[in-house]
């Protein structure tokens, strides 16, 4: 019996570091099944220690040099990545993150690519006017879009006239076996403290960072041992710091999150526009207990009072309510956080998301 050839595929994005889409990426090409597959990857700049991994693995990765759409550079990225298309005969390209859906997509159709997916991670209300009319253009000319939340979906079709004939839905997938309760945690700088609550995140105002300080603010008088750890960079780091108090901790972006988040009981995403969050998948596999606003995807992954606690987006009273009612309820607490982590290790292990991006990508290759 013949052996089935295998399909080769590209996956591109920007960078190949820190980035949710980067990460999404490297994970669904080192776990695509590789007797039915042949995965290569394609990005701007191969800086990122996602690049390493990859090779490390045997998946080709093509850098296209290209630093930006509007210069030379573009073009000779657009020509070095038609004939890697050409000689790989490669039959389906998916763009992971605008860049690549704004150059990759129109690339591939260019050079005759049998199937071309591009994805959406995000709400487009991020997205500037002349990048979203961009994007809008790419949506005519792909054969599929790609999003990891009923939220974003349902937002491409009211606001951007998507059929939802066109959308596939693959959740992100969190690495279930290293996000574990179990292990060394990061030190912290209190000695009084009984309940961490944290987040891990890009510092930026989408985040609804400052809603977060003013509910620890409401709540800390009345609960001295809870202390409030803050992780990650970004442009509000300086508003962040003058507005708390000793009880509050920052610590720069980490490569290594694991320990941060073993050492954080209560997770806080209080964002006020989310997709599918990353961090918050994996504080819930870690065993912290979530509380996350209401908006985006946030609801796809917290059951409310099943195991996390929603509260509205930008309401400081009701998310210092939900904190109260944790830190008097340790039992409850515990709980929810034990359902959180069997919720991750059910339904959104790396090897589902993988599963899932298999199956869109045999669907749109057989047809």
């Amino acid at each position: 019996m013949s052996a089935v050839p295998k399909k080769p595929v590209m996956l591109m994005a920007r960078e190949l570091g820190l980035g949710g889409s980067e990460r999404q990426l490297a994970e669904i090409a080192l776990a695509l099944d590789r007797d039915r597959f042949a995965p290569h990857v394609g990005c701007f700049s191969t800086g990122g220690f996602r690049a390493h991994d990859l090779r490390e693995a045997g998946v080709p990765i093509l850098e296209l040099g290209v630093r930006s759409l509007v210069t030379g550079s573009a073009l000779a990225g657009a020509w070095r990545m038609g004939r890697y298309l050409l000689r790989h005969n490669i039959r389906l390209v998916h763009a992971f993150d605008v860049p690549l859906d704004l150059f990759g997509v129109p690339v591939a159709r260019f050079f005759h690519v049998p199937v071309v997916l591009s994805s959406q991670r995000a709400h487009r209300a991020l997205t500037p006017g002349a990048t979203r009319n961009l994007l809008r253009f790419t949506d005519r000319i792909v054969d599929g879009i790609v999003v990891n939340s009923q939220s974003v979906s349902r937002e491409l079709q009211a606001e951007d006239d998507v059929p939802a004939s066109m959308l596939r839905l693959a959740y992100n997938g969190v690495d279930t076996d290293l996000f574990t309760r179990d292990g060394p945690r990061a030190p912290l700088p209190w000695t009084d403290a009984t309940v961490v609550i944290g987040i891990i995140c890009a510092l930026r105002p989408e985040k609804g960072l400052l809603t977060l300080v003013e509910a620890f603010d409401r709540i800390r008088g009345t609960h001295p041992g809870a202390k409030l750890l803050i992780v990650g960079s970004g442009p509000m780091l300086e508003q962040l710091q003058s507005r708390v108090g000793p009880d509050c901790h920052f610590e720069p972006a980490q490569r290594d999150v694991v320990p941060w988040l073993r050492a954080i009981d209560i997770f806080v995403l209080p964002s006020l526009s989310e997709a599918l969050s990353n961090s918050l998948m994996e504080a819930m596999s870690t065993g912290c207990c979530p509380v996350a606003s209401e908006v985006g995807g946030n609801p796809e992954l917290v059951e409310d009072g099943r195991n996390g606690l929603l509260f509205p987006a930008d309401n400081a009273r009701a998310l210092a309510a939900c904190l109260t009612r944790l830190l008097d309820d340790p039992p409850l607490r515990q709980r929810l956080a034990a359902a959180a982590a069997a919720r991750m290790r059910e339904r959104f292990t790396r090897a589902a998301a993988a599963r899932t991006m298999a199956a869109i990508y045999d669907e749109y290759l057989g047809a």
